[in-house]
């Protein structure tokens, strides 16, 4: 098992809390340290994990894919199980995954269940069932481009080294998407699950600060990825979604009971699409106009880093579109 790690002291507890939980134990767990100011590696030799501090980062790679392959270099297992800081597991998660992947081979991935605990957490409501939407496209399963979500990656050793693992992708800002479009191209198989009842996180929990970043480092470059079918879905819903919330503007105009029927199915639709997307409550579901300013802002902001800044900030640093960072 194999665990990145820049900055991730508020993360880490709770991981390795669910690990000592596991009805099959990993026969290894190696926490990549990239270069933290933290508690991070401290927080690893406590639990008791094999703690590598990363070199320094080369010109061309980004630090994610750089920790991973120098978690892959000291890593020994025949199944490779690649997990982020913030992921949570279910007592029987590994057993589950690992048994999954013998069974039908290949690589497989789980979008996690979203644990939101303060308000500005739920703002990535839209961004959470988008996400469901994108892994679970019947297009995307045939599409040739289709990725891996990075937080929980299964694979065999020989796979992995099959497309060159992460050092295929050392200069790509989406190594999960990247990474899944290789093992694809390899006649490897790539099969995506929704990770509900097993897998879940906890994403940025630092602050709002970090929810945009996190979010705008990647929300234009992962549109440009999808299959036109599956993009123009999702584009339509967006419009659907914005003329709904139309309602909240014209109360006293002709079509107001329209638009304010459109606005509680889509209300609806989040509760439904919540069940395994993530927690979000009620109150975001029903005032999901919240969620959609959050997300209009991230993409803007995505937008403007990878047209004109050509260049997104990632935990203390810059990583240049197209790859590489400064």
């Amino acid at each position: 098992m194999i665990i990145p790690a820049r900055n991730e002291e508020q993360n880490l507890p709770a991981l390795f809390e669910s690990l000592a939980t596991q009805t099959l134990r990993p026969d290894e767990t190696i926490l990549v340290d990239d270069h933290s100011i933290d508690a991070t590696s401290a927080i690893g030799e406590k639990c008791g994990v094999q703690v590598y501090r990363a070199p320094d980062l080369p010109q061309g790679w980004t630090g994610k894919n750089w920790a991973l392959w120098n978690g892959y270099l000291h890593s020994d297992g025949d199944i490779l199980v690649f997990l982020d800081a913030d992921v949570r597991l279910a007592p029987r998660a590994v057993e589950s995954l690992v048994f999954e992947q013998r069974r039908q081979g290949g690589v497989i991935s789980v979008v996690p269940y979203h644990q939101t605990e303060k308000f500005y957490e739920k703002f990535a409501m839209v961004f959470n069932v988008l996400g469901i939407f994108a892994f679970g496209s019947p297009f995307e399963q045939r599409s040739t481009k289709k990725g891996v979500y990075g937080a929980c990656v299964v694979v065999s050793r020989k796979d992995y080294e099959a497309i060159g693992g992460h050092e295929s992708v050392r200069s790509e800002m989406l190594d999960d998407l990247n990474l899944g479009a290789r093992f694809q191209n390899a006649g490897i198989r790539v099969t995506n699950y929704i990770g509900r009842g097993l897998v879940s996180f906890r994403m940025y929990s630092g602050g709002l600060r970090s929810e945009v970043e996190g979010f705008s480092k990647g929300a234009i470059l992962s549109a440009a990825s999808l299959h036109g079918v599956t993009l123009f879905f999702v584009v339509l819903w967006i419009i659907g979604l914005l003329v709904s919330q139309l309602s909240l503007l014209f109360v006293h105009s002709g079509p107001y009971p329209l638009l304010l029927a459109s606005y509680v199915l889509y209300a609806l639709q989040f509760v439904y699409f919540n069940r395994n997307a993530g927690r979000f409550g009620l109150l975001h579901p029903l005032c999901h106009f919240l969620s959609t300013v959050f997300f209009l802002v991230v993409v803007g902001y995505s937008l403007y880093q990878a047209v004109f800044r050509k260049r997104v900030i990632w935990k203390g640093r810059y990583i240049h579109v197209g790859g590489g960072r400064s």
